[in-house]
């Protein structure tokens, strides 16, 4: 059997062992807080994504600053999040095959199950599952706001649907919902407000659309952690599901810096091998690079300038000339959701020193 050495609770995070996937706790915390305090103050309900953290943890903390409910991506997230004791779950995303489907109906019965449709059959698939079963989950229509990846138009496709939804045994139509992802990091402020405006009101015209008809909207979802403050100013739109605010990365960072960076990994300097030139312990198997090389983040005069599978080659100059074999870097990593897929636990930390290490449950629940 593996074995996986785990630190003790009290070590100073420079003694960690590397790579390191390290969360400063008080900074997360802030986040959430910060998040929810303007979501209070805009009468706006939270409904945290746990594809950023993963973590029934850190769901918990969420909810106990006020959230009313967190999405998952897949069923496997969700099953990790029922199993932590969350109760309130939103697949914010198609469940489609008879596999997936029976176990959506296993946690039916655990949990206040909702989950996303943008097609008939899987609207009748999801039906005929629940009658069998003898549950009832929630289905919301997912409305393609101008990301075009999943969705239905609104309209005539949103409305037949959800008339749909509303007359299939073991359904019950809660709603709508969204996602501007397409300018969720759009660098330019009035760019990022004016499309994000747009997409959020096609989706409250879709509801409405749909109260007009006689069908009931409890739910209007959308937002990410770009347009927050965008998405959730919008009149109608009910709850947000922002995911990377709680940790922030390198990419959101140029978006704005209105959460701040509570994710880093930990590096160690293996080699000096010349002049301007170091090497590190963490390459592509310990930090993503979807959306760009990491940024390191502890020492002035060091730049990532490549990544091979266990190494990282940094370009050093100045006060980054003096790090030695054996010394520990911070490394920002730009996508912090592809980054955090790739470690079993987080080490959690407060005031420089090891609280926890809180296993990443969700990880590689792709399925």
């Amino acid at each position: 059997m593996p074995f996986e050495y785990l630190p003790l609770p009290g070590t100073p995070v420079e003694e960690l062992d590397t790579p390191a996937l390290v969360i400063d706790m008080a900074v997360a915390e802030a986040n959430i807080a910060r998040l929810q305090k303007w979501a209070n103050g805009h009468s706006m309900s939270v409904r945290p994504h746990a594809k950023t953290h993963k973590t029934p943890m850190f769901a918990h903390k969420q909810l106990a600053a006020g959230a009313i409910g967190i999405c998952c991506a897949k069923v496997g997230e969700a099953e990790v999040m029922v199993a932590g004791g969350v109760k309130e779950i939103l697949i914010a995303n198609q469940v489609v095959g008879s596999a997936k489907i029976a176990r959506l109906m296993a946690l039916a019965g655990e949990a206040n199950i909702t989950v996303a449709v943008d097609d008939a059959g899987n609207v009748r698939e999801l039906s005929q599952a629940a009658s069998v079963a003898g549950k009832e989950i929630g289905v919301i229509v997912e409305v393609d706001t101008g990301m075009h990846r999943c969705g239905v138009e609104g309209g005539a496709p949103t409305r037949k649907l959800a008339k749909l939804i509303q007359a299939s045994p073991g359904l019950r139509f809660d709603g709508v919902m969204g996602y501007e992802g397409h300018v969720v990091a759009r660098r330019d402020l009035e760019e990022r407000k004016t499309e994000a405006t747009a997409a959020a009101q096609r989706l409250v015209n879709a509801a409405e659309d749909l109260r007009k008809a006689g069908l009931p909207v409890k739910m209007v979802s959308a937002g990410g952690t770009g347009t927050y403050n965008i998405t959730g100013s919008i009149k109608g739109i009910t709850d947000l599901q922002c995911g990377s605010y709680i940790f922030m990365d390198g990419d959101y960072l140029e978006v704005f810096e209105d959460f701040a960076p509570a994710l880093s990994v930990l590096a160690t300097v293996i080699s000096r091998p010349a002049k301007g030139r170091a090497v590190t312990d963490t390459g592509i198997k310990a930090i993503s690079v979807d959306r760009g090389l990491p940024k390191v983040i502890s020492v002035e005069g060091a730049k990532v300038a490549a990544l091979s599978e266990e190494h990282g080659r940094l370009e050093v100059t100045g006060e980054a000339e003096k790090l030695k074999v054996g010394d520990k870097i911070r490394l920002l990593p730009m996508h912090g959701d592809t980054t955090i897929n790739l470690y079993s636990h987080y080490a959690c930390v407060r005031d420089g020193r090891l609280e926890a290490m809180v296993e990443i449950a969700g990880r590689g629940r792709s399925r």
